[in-house]
């Protein structure tokens, strides 16, 4: 299954949201789970070796940012704690699924917890650029923005499975690729009809979603 990109008309402005590249026969919506999500199951298990493995491997750059950007040893180590508390917290309240690497997820997660305590001591942080290290702003925009995606999507499952059958019906043929004057033959409709049931469908799509960021922002 792949995702794209859907711009739908919502009225002088354009709302980007995305969308299901599919077969018609089954339509079935999933979420991809990446393999990282181990990670965090060894963190609800409590797996002494895997969780070895998590600070073996991004201990050392968030210790490394922390100390370039104003804080010590020792901040390093309770941020890099407390946010794997926070996401063993989000596991296991929220049922959290990883959609992208972890090391973006924990290492975004701790430097939002760092820039936060930053701001309580009246400090401002100096994002220093580390050259041996990769955690950068780069890596920071990529998890932000696979977070955002994933958001998008589950937006627009959500919107999508509350409207009608008919609804449904026409947008995930049409989604499918599947040439449209075939799809008016098989639902026993006309082409014209069906031109005009799926611009209603997606303009009332367009709206629930708005509604919905909207409610979310």
């Amino acid at each position: 299954m792949n995702y794209f990109w859907l711009f739908l008309p919502a009225g002088d402005q354009e709302v980007l949201v995305p969308c299901i590249s599919l077969t018609y026969k089954p339509f079935i919506i999933t979420t991809v789970i990446h393999t990282d999500q181990r990670y965090v199951q060894a963190l609800l298990e409590n797996d002494t070796l895997a969780v070895r493995e998590i600070y073996s491997k991004y201990a050392g750059k968030v210790r490394t940012y922390i100390l370039a950007n104003s804080g010590s040893e020792d901040d390093a180590a309770d941020i890099f704690q407390e946010s794997l508390i926070d996401i063993y917290n989000q596991a296991k309240n929220k049922g959290l699924q990883l959609t992208c690497p972890f090391e973006p997820f924990l290492i975004i997660v701790c430097k939002r917890k760092w820039l936060n305590e930053l701001k309580k001591r009246g400090r401002q942080p100096v994002t220093k650029e580390v050259d041996d290290v990769s955690i950068g702003e780069d890596v920071f925009a990529m998890a932000e923005q696979l977070k955002q995606n994933n958001e998008k999507m589950q937006l627009f499952l959500q919107c999508f499975e509350k409207m009608g059958a008919t609804c449904k019906e026409i947008i995930k043929r049409c989604m499918g690729g599947e040439d449209q004057e075939k799809i008016a033959e098989q639902l026993k409709v006309t082409y014209g009809y069906l031109r005009k049931k799926k611009s209603e469908c997606m303009a009332s799509l367009t709206q629930m979603i708005k509604v919905a960021f909207d409610q979310q922002s």
